[in-house]
């Protein structure tokens, strides 16, 4: 990969990279890592890509990789998500309830709701991303969406 296709991949996918980080970790620093670490491996990479599809979808994985190798250190903290909420600038008080329901779920549920709502991938190439059965990524958006809704009428 030549330095001018790393700096445009890295330009396309920093963002995505870093919301699926932050809806694993919780934490800006320990996204931003993870970022940083996968754009390295990004660089560092032989690997052909056969489409831009396919890039993301291996960015998205060693994203996720990446951050369950962090959830293994034993520096592993958690930081309040207002901070991070606060930067994204939600116009509505609904999409910032809606991002704060998100977050307070569990990871196994946060990054199928991020990639099937945000990023608009199926559940078939969720499961192929994640390494899961697409049953159990259906599984996960039913339960996610049942949890989100009773935290939302709470609110």
């Amino acid at each position: 990969m030549s330095k001018e296709e790393f700096v445009t991949f890295a330009e396309k996918y920093t963002d995505t990279i870093y919301r699926v980080a932050y809806s694993w970790t919780k934490n800006s620093d320990d996204a931003n890592d993870v970022t940083q670490d996968v754009l390295i491996q990004l660089y560092k990479t032989t690997k052909e890509f056969e489409s831009d599809s396919h890039l993301k979808n291996w960015l998205i994985r060693v994203t996720v990789n990446q951050c369950k190798m962090l959830f293994r250190s034993p520096w592993n903290k958690m930081e309040d998500i207002e901070e991070y909420a606060n930067t994204l600038g939600f116009e509505e008080e609904s999409h910032l309830d809606l991002f704060r329901a998100v977050m307070n779920l569990d990871k196994k549920y946060r990054v199928p709701i991020l990639l099937f709502y945000y990023e608009g991938y199926s559940t078939a190439e969720i499961a192929s991303i994640l390494r899961i059965p697409e049953k159990t990524v259906s599984t996960r958006l039913f339960r996610a969406k049942a949890k989100l809704k009773d935290y939302l009428k709470e609110e």
